[in-house]
């Protein structure tokens, strides 16, 4: 994780998104942390780190496996047939 603040980024925010790809950046305002850059590699990675942010998703995350640790649900070759895939 790497710090800066926010007027290098604003110098230079191309760079820093490259940096970003590879590693978190903490954003900086006389030296108290006021954001996070984010790189993504793939251009579709931003639906993921959104629903890795929301609580309601990540309920239902720790439901599921809950669930399955209780013997519940199904396993992947179920849900492929099931499915077709």
């Amino acid at each position: 994780m790497k710090q800066v603040s926010i007027e290098q980024v604003s110098q230079d925010l191309p760079g820093y998104l490259q940096v970003a790809e590879k590693d978190y950046i903490v954003i900086t305002r006389e030296g108290v942390a006021i954001g996070i850059l984010i790189g993504l590699e793939d251009s579709e990675d931003w639906w993921e780190e959104l629903l890795l942010q929301n609580p309601q998703f990540l309920k239902q995350i720790e439901k599921a496996r809950i669930s399955l640790r209780e013997g519940k649900g199904i396993s992947l070759e179920e849900m492929r047939k099931k499915y077709e895939l």
